[in-house]
């Protein structure tokens, strides 16, 4: 059981963007830190003058991490049954070595090691290393933007498939062609029908390199003909991609605007020494059916809590509920009282509001009071009255004027 506890703990360190405890936060910044700096050192040693000044230094500085790549890769083996709860230990760890993410993470310190066993690949191995700035994707997890952009691509991947479908099959078909009129009077440029797939990606692209160009009078005409559909191809993916953000956007739209058309609300309280829920973890704590803890804020860090997440004094919590039916309307109204409210130095028995309205909680001198009967609001209180809006809302206006 405690081996159990110990590895999900350690899944919450390495999950990028689980940030209610300081030592995933920590993990966070250093695994951050420790890529950027990679990065730049890679770069810095492709200048001679640095190397030779502080070859040593950046040198390294890649060693570090990379073995704190690899630190990191064993960490995910180990919490791999977390990352996939649905499978099994074996299959959960076959899916994340066989992943994008786990290749990525493979790949990012493996070849700084091959070289040892096999020298003579070097040059190729280090190619590889490239593939490490691939783990700055994980960045998506802080950036709302960055996924978005997945979100995109993933939902126009069939419309994005067929665009790059009829781009290849456009570039295979010009380049037939282009070899039918070119090759006579240009033997050596287009020698076999391959050739010109280099003038059709080219052409297609509106890249147009101009080291490979048609010389006959139907060739040019057929390449202003291909020139301009590949403007209009090229435009496919971009149309679908922009498409993609506006309706990305028009939901995040339609998503906040049914939010605050069911009129959710929030209160805000600190959480004391004295409260019951000190020192309980969320799903302990019994909250009614229907609400919520949406955020923990405790100091400058503002928590996005679990169950896991135990409260402390001091924390302020945000604690949402949903709406229910409106077959009763009430409403909750907060009145301050001044030096010529009519309710002020008088007793609540004496007060004369409708007997559909409650005054459930005063607030005095930063105290919160149950009020009966004969308590006495002051200048100053805080006022809550509950009162079914239909039958009392004209009187309590009255109330408060």
């Amino acid at each position: 059981m405690k081996n159990k506890i110990n590895r999900e703990k350690l899944f919450r360190m390495v999950s990028v963007g689980v940030v209610d405890e300081p030592v995933n936060q920590a993990y966070d910044i250093i695994s951050t830190g420790a890529l950027l700096l990679n990065l730049a050192a890679s770069i810095m040693l492709t200048f001679d003058k640095l190397q030779a000044h502080y070859g040593p230094l950046l040198l390294t500085v890649e060693a570090v991490t990379v073995l704190f790549f690899g630190v990191d890769y064993v960490l995910r083996l180990i919490t791999s049954n977390y990352l996939y709860p649905e499978s099994n230990e074996r299959d959960s760890l076959l899916r994340y070595i066989f992943s994008f993410s786990g290749i990525i993470d493979l790949l990012s310190f493996l070849p700084y090691y091959l070289p040892v066993f096999f020298p003579a690949g070097i040059a190729a191995f280090r190619m590889f290393r490239v593939i490490r700035i691939f783990r700055l994707f994980r960045i998506n997890a802080y950036y709302d933007s960055l996924n978005v952009i997945t979100e995109v691509i993933v939902s126009k991947k069939q419309q994005l498939l067929s665009s790059v479908f009829i781009i290849l099959t456009l570039m295979l078909a010009s380049s037939l062609c282009m070899y039918s009129l070119e090759h006579e009077a240009q033997p050596e440029v287009f020698t076999n029908a391959f050739s010109g797939i280099w003038w059709s990606a080219s052409t297609l692209l509106t890249v147009g390199y101009g080291d490979i160009y048609p010389v006959t009078t139907m060739g040019r005409v057929f390449s202003i003909i291909i020139t301009f559909l590949g403007v209009g191809m090229v435009a496919i993916p971009t149309g679908i991609i922009s498409a993609g953000f506006v309706e990305q956007y028009q939901q995040f739209k339609k998503i906040g605007d049914y939010g605050i058309e069911q009129d959710i609300r929030f209160i805000r309280f600190p959480v004391t020494s004295k409260d019951k829920w000190a020192g309980r973890s969320i799903r302990n704590i019994g909250l009614p059916q229907g609400c919520l803890i949406a955020a923990v804020q405790r100091g400058q860090e503002l928590i996005i809590p679990n169950g896991n997440v135990i409260l402390t004094p001091g924390d302020i919590i945000t604690v949402g509920a949903e709406p229910v039916s409106k077959e009763l309307p009430v409403n909750l109204r907060q009145i301050i009282l001044r030096k010529n409210h009519p309710w002020t130095n008088n007793a609540i028995r004496d007060l004369d509001i409708s007997r559909q309205s409650y005054i459930v909680l005063v607030r005095h001198a930063g105290a919160a009071l149950i009020p009966n009967g004969s308590t006495v609001l002051n200048e100053g209180d805080e006022v809550f009255v509950l009162s079914r809006e239909k039958d009392s809302r004209d009187k309590q206006n009255q109330a408060m004027a």
